[in-house]
């Protein structure tokens, strides 16, 4: 009996999540669709240019034809680029994201602690290795790991330690909040025993 509440214990442990860290699915999706949103918003803009072009072919063709041609093939590449840089996107920063806070929740969980540390590692290797995957020859690649190393943890050592410090603060909140409510509580539970007080010795 008392090993397998022991069990229980450390599962239960486990299960909870320290103070600090992010839910890897939720953040995953969050990344997924803003890179949605921005691979999209990226193409629709640099499509200003081609538009502009097709409207100077347009005022060149008197045929109706063509101009409907014209339109329709603008409008068909024009919705292609959106949704290939929508898809690109989302799927970009979703992996990078997936990674990042996987990493961070995997060095959280094997050092028992969360801390900025966890953040600078877990975006230094995220950073170098998206260096390195990316095209070109194995030199520029390792130039780019390195460099993608340093500036991950030159950026996450102080976004970090800020994310921790209003996490410490939203739990003072808390605790603060938590003490108020067990206090009036105690009042109030106060002032209904002696309210009961009061009434027994009337009735009497």
């Amino acid at each position: 009996m008392e090993a397998s509440e022991n069990q229980e214990e450390v599962v239960s442990n486990r299960a909870q999540k320290m103070a600090g860290t992010v839910n890897w699915g939720t953040a995953t999706v969050v990344g997924v669709f803003a890179g949605m949103l921005y691979g999209g918003s990226k193409e629709a803009s640099a499509s200003v240019s081609k538009d502009a072009e097709v409207m100077l072919k347009l005022g060149s063709t008197p045929d109706k034809r063509e101009q409907y041609r014209l339109m329709r093939d603008a409008m068909e590449n024009r919705f292609i680029r959106v949704t290939r840089g929508s898809i690109v996107g989302g799927v970009r920063l979703g992996i990078f994201t997936a990674a990042f806070y996987g990493l961070q929740n995997l060095l959280a969980e094997k050092r028992g602690v969360h801390d900025v540390f966890n953040v600078v590692g877990a975006g230094s290797v995220t950073a170098s290795t998206f260096g390195l995957i990316m095209p070109g020859s194995l030199r520029w690649r390792l130039r780019n790991a390195m460099l993608g190393s340093a500036l991950g943890a030159a950026i996450c050592f102080p976004l970090g330690w800020l994310h921790l410090k209003l996490v410490e603060k939203a739990n003072e909140g808390k605790l603060s909040t938590t003490s108020d409510v067990s206090d009036t509580e105690e009042a109030k539970s106060g002032v209904a025993a002696a309210v009961g007080r009061l009434e027994g010795n009337l009735n009497k």
